[in-house]
């Protein structure tokens, strides 16, 4: 397989140099392009078509949420990951509603930013734990006053898999969990997010969540990890 093609869209550039140095050293992984602002990302896309875009959300010209909208309407194949200092939750689910794959904040040691964009790239999703409490409990305080929604004919199947995802859980650890391979597991995903009318595994256990086809009634080490 290809190295993973990242673009570096973060206008601080002593921070850039700094996931530069991280990403260049992994033999897996190539930086093709950098860039200081949204605009330019969106352009720099359209000429490159890398594998993911490392977006910071506070650029000038346009910021990351508006270029990952752009991004994820011209290129749905292309993942991008935001990187930010910001944990507000105006960021956090607009950042999800312009389908990002995943969201860390800055301070993420470096070994788990590569397990993050090795992740994404392999088609999981990834939320800062931080981040992941922040929508789970806004979630959970909105169950209980809303009913589910009809239409969606998961499977008993596709609904383990769901609710194995929102514990926490890998593709990985689903398919063993399940007794399963790793690609049906990715086939279930597929069918889910076409019966839900989603793009990302987040966006597939935030619907689940909000409309009560899962609950979040699982405790212990799961519910501090990343969503993946």
């Amino acid at each position: 397989m290809g190295k993973i093609k990242i673009i570096l869209a973060e206008d601080h550039v002593v921070v850039r140099e700094g996931f530069r140095e991280l990403i260049i050293q992994e033999e897996d992984m190539e930086i093709v392009g950098e860039v200081s602002n949204g605009e330019e990302a969106v352009k720099m896309v359209d000429d490159l078509k890398p594998d993911i875009v490392l977006m910071d959300i506070s650029m000038p010209v346009m910021n990351g949420i508006e270029a990952t909208k752009k991004i994820k309407d011209l290129h749905p194949s292309v993942q991008v990951l935001i990187l930010t200092a910001y944990d507000n939750e105006e960021f956090i689910f607009a950042i999800i509603e312009a389908k990002a794959a995943g969201y860390l904040i800055k301070n993420v040691p470096g070994k788990e930013l590569l397990n993050a964009i090795r992740a994404v790239h392999n088609g999981d999703s990834f939320l800062h734990p931080v981040i992941a409490k922040k929508i789970l409990k806004r979630i959970q305080d909105g169950t209980n006053t809303m009913r589910p929604k009809t239409g969606y004919d998961l499977s008993r199947r596709e609904l383990e898999v769901v609710d194995l995802g929102a514990q926490g859980l890998s593709n990985k650890e689903i398919a063993q969990q399940l007794s399963l391979s790793n690609r049906t597991i990715q086939t279930h995903w597929r069918n889910i997010f076409v019966k839900l009318g989603v793009s990302s595994r987040v966006e597939a256990i935030m619907e689940c969540l909000k409309k009560n086809i899962i609950t979040i009634h699982h405790q212990g080490k799961n519910r501090d990890r990343y969503i993946k």
